[in-house]
């Protein structure tokens, strides 16, 4: 199924926070920190995660129908939606570990303006 444009504007902002996040890292010192380089690898996976989370619910419905042992149908959520909820939560956290390892890490202040230009990094 080809992207759409809804999904190129999320992936873009998810590349814009990714980008922040690299230019305060950049700003602190902290970039090749070992805690910051780790947690930052894991926050890219999430990303994915949650990227291929919502396609998978963007693509079927919210109720699924799941056969049980007597194959008696039975209607259930959408068990990506629970998953996509478990990550994004994790996610959340990931992101507030990273904001804490390039403040508690950082050679001087970081929360400075960072600049938008719209380029792309790579999740």
């Amino acid at each position: 199924m080809a992207t759409t444009k809804k999904q190129t504007a999320k992936k873009n902002n998810l590349n814009a926070v990714a980008k922040q996040l690299i230019e305060m890292a950049e700003r602190g010192g902290v970039e090749q920190n070992f805690f910051f380089v780790t947690t930052f690898s894991r926050y890219k996976t999430q990303l994915n995660t949650l990227t291929r989370l919502q396609k998978e619910i963007d693509e079927s419905d919210v109720l699924i129908e799941k056969e049980y042992v007597r194959g008696r149908p039975n209607i259930v959520a959408n068990p990506a939606i629970g998953e996509y909820n478990k990550t994004s939560t994790a996610a959340n956290q990931t992101v507030a570990t990273l904001l804490k390892i390039i403040t508690t890490f950082a050679d001087g202040p970081v929360l400075g303006a960072a600049t938008d230009d719209g380029g792309d990094i790579d999740l």
